[in-house]
């Protein structure tokens, strides 16, 4: 009896590292996203020019850096559909990030250009960049991504989780509130997953559902509208997703974040 404890306890050890899979995910068609130590499966941003310096890989994890010249996200190198994805992310205290799915496009943006009075808002200076797309890589600030969005921030430190659950760890940002509040203090590893079926989503947080709606729905939709205008070309984009298989991606937001663990089962 003692012997098959001590397997049994080696066993769940074994399960609770990160950035494997076990025999029992790898037979229920689960494949791993990052192995701890390269960028393989996630295109590499050290290659381009000039460098960005928005990603590296730190303890097993891969780190979203505060402050770099360019602020960029990590996009695999595949694209999906339907899904379940599986991982674990800490944030830094008063930080911000998130996990984007279902991308519709990515520009350059020259956040400096808010200072010249033109733009009212950040949304202004997007709707403006994503028309003209006159921004080139050298000159930018920032990669933006039109996509939906499985927010991480540090909920109690962080300005923009203060406005509420639409901003808070776990929401569909700014278009499906975070059900009720779930995520650890900064620096302590959450478990997170996201479902994606058609236009049905979840989002769970620590084993909390804390979103279970649909991205095409009237009221996301209308929360889209709300924030982009219904004329803009990043709003129809969201409402009518005319690429439904697409790369994952882990945001940059100028501060440290890290990612471990990802996993993914793909439904089709």
């Amino acid at each position: 009896m003692r012997s098959l404890l001590c397997i049994l306890a080696l066993s769940l050890g074994q399960a609770a590292e990160p950035n494997i899979l076990t025999p029992e995910e790898k037979a229920s068609g689960w494949r791993l996203l990052f192995d701890g130590k390269s960028f393989q499966g996630w295109i590499d941003l050290s290659t381009l020019q000039p460098p960005g310096r928005s990603w590296t890989i730190e303890d097993g994890c891969l780190k979203a850096t505060a402050k770099p010249r360019i602020r960029e996200d990590l996009f695999t190198t595949e694209s999906f559909g339907d899904f379940e994805l599986a991982f674990e992310w800490k944030i830094s205290p008063r930080g911000n990030s998130g996990v984007k799915y279902r991308i519709q496009d990515r520009f350059f943006i020259d956040e400096r250009r808010l200072l010249t009075g033109r733009f009212l808002r950040f949304e202004d200076l997007a709707n403006d960049s994503i028309r003209s797309r006159a921004t080139p890589r050298a000159q930018a600030t920032q990669e933006y991504i039109v996509g939906f969005e499985y927010q991480v921030i540090d909920d109690e430190g962080h300005p923009d989780a203060r406005r509420g659950a639409y901003y808070q760890a776990g929401a569909l940002y700014d278009m499906i509130g975070a059900s009720q509040p779930a995520a650890k203090k900064p620096g302590e590893f959450n478990q997170a997953r996201i479902v994606v079926r058609g236009n049905h989503i979840e989002h769970w947080l620590n084993g909390v559902k804390v979103v279970d709606g649909d991205l095409d729905a009237p009221e996301t939709l209308a929360r889209a509208a709300k924030r982009w205008t219904a004329e803009s070309p990043i709003y129809k984009a969201l409402a009518t997703q005319p690429k439904r298989r697409t790369p994952i991606a882990l945001q940059n937001h100028n501060d440290e974040a890290w990612f471990r663990s990802l996993k993914i089962r793909p439904f089709k």
